[in-house]
């Protein structure tokens, strides 16, 4: 008989993991001695157990993992997540349907967005950015705009985005913004929400001919934001983050593209199961080659004294929730806000790299 420990070294799987699929009941312990409570496999049951750690990983409902571990063969088990497989494709396929003719109709009828606030187009914003290697080998963040990566407040721009570069494909961040900043060098015409996507789109193409030409399989995240007007339209790939912060408070206004983060929203993945998944920070979505990059897009009414910060996971993954609330939420110019969000990253032993834009209203 193994012991927790052992047999979660055997499986991969983290003790906190084998007592949930106990409780879920589909890894039962061989044994549990009446006593202590410790729990003890056999070894005939490692296989099995990491059945389930996939099958799950690969969000399949709990019920289905019931019947598919308990079919009589291999081959009957293999039907079964088939046929679960081939029944999501369909409902996605028909829910798309539905979904697109939905965002034809919406789009169709598109009016502009009232605000009782002052037309921000008579408005510069006031921006600040800081971007750094940490304790990396290699710098793969980059931000829009380069200017300076220390830069001093930037008056007047309506572009700004992050990139956190992936994989091996060193450059591919830079690649992204270059290729996005073709929205500055004019209007972005009578749908800006459509042209920053098409926008998303070239950047996209850009850092898959990268890839293809390097050989590589890297890529990277990507999340913009375009003031138009009396709109915040963001365009958004991967795990970096856009924040708005208004009347002393703090929204998130993007969410994580990544495998976990997706099971946890459908309810196919408990928290604690993500807390201690091994892939957790595994993207499914991003710039690059092979990967699927249509990104997620999100219109916002401006507000004169609004605040927008982008952030790299060189800073969101370092600090906790709470202090970089604290940050975000602090009075001051971008620059010193800026300054204060790396100052804290350094001070956590910034082991990613880094990189923030702040943007006043």
């Amino acid at each position: 008989m193994l012991t927790i420990g052992e047999f979660a070294r055997e499986t991969g799987l983290t003790a906190k993991a084998l007592r949930l699929y106990d409780d879920l009941g589909l890894v039962v312990p061989a044994e549990v001695d009446a006593r202590t409570g410790y729990r003890h496999y056999a070894p005939d049951q490692v296989a099995a157990a990491r059945l389930v750690a996939r099958l799950r990983a690969g969000g399949v409902p709990l019920r289905r993992i019931a019947v598919i571990t308990g079919a009589e063969s291999q081959e009957a088990a293999a039907a079964e997540l088939m046929s679960y497989w081939r029944q999501v494709e369909a409902d996605t396929a028909s829910a798309g349907q539905v979904v697109a003719s939905l965002v034809a109709q919406m789009r169709g009828h598109r009016t502009r967005m009232d605000t009782t606030s002052t037309d921000t187009t008579t408005i510069p914003p006031r921006s600040a950015h800081r971007a750094g290697q940490g304790n990396r080998s290699t710098q793969e963040d980059e931000v829009y705009p380069t200017a300076h990566r220390l830069a001093a407040q930037i008056t007047g721009q309506r572009l700004f985005a992050v990139a956190d570069g992936v994989g091996h494909d060193h450059g591919a961040a830079a690649t992204a913004l270059d290729t996005l900043a073709s929205l500055d060098t004019g209007s972005p015409g009578p749908d800006p929400l459509a042209a920053l996507d098409a926008a998303v789109g070239r950047a996209a193409d850009a850092v898959a001919g990268r890839s293809v030409d390097a050989r590589g399989t890297g890529g990277t995240t990507l999340t913009a934001l375009l003031l138009v007007g009396d709109r915040a339209l963001v365009a958004h790939v991967g795990d970096s983050r856009a924040y708005a912060v208004r009347d002393g408070s703090l929204q998130r206004l993007t969410r994580d593209h990544t495998v976990v983060q997706s099971l946890v929203d459908e309810g196919r993945l408990t928290e604690d199961e993500a807390r201690d998944d091994p892939d957790r920070a595994r993207l499914n979505r991003a710039l690059g080659h092979g990967s699927p990059s249509a990104p997620d897009l999100s219109v916002r009414a401006v507000t004169t004294g609004d605040r927008f910060v982008l952030t790299t996971d060189g800073v969101h993954g370092v600090l906790e929730p709470r202090q970089l609330a604290e940050l975000l939420l602090m009075p001051g110019s971008p620059d010193e806000v800026a300054a204060a969000v790396e100052a804290a990253v350094l001070s956590a032993g910034a082991p990613d790299n880094y990189g923030v834009v702040v943007v006043d209203v």
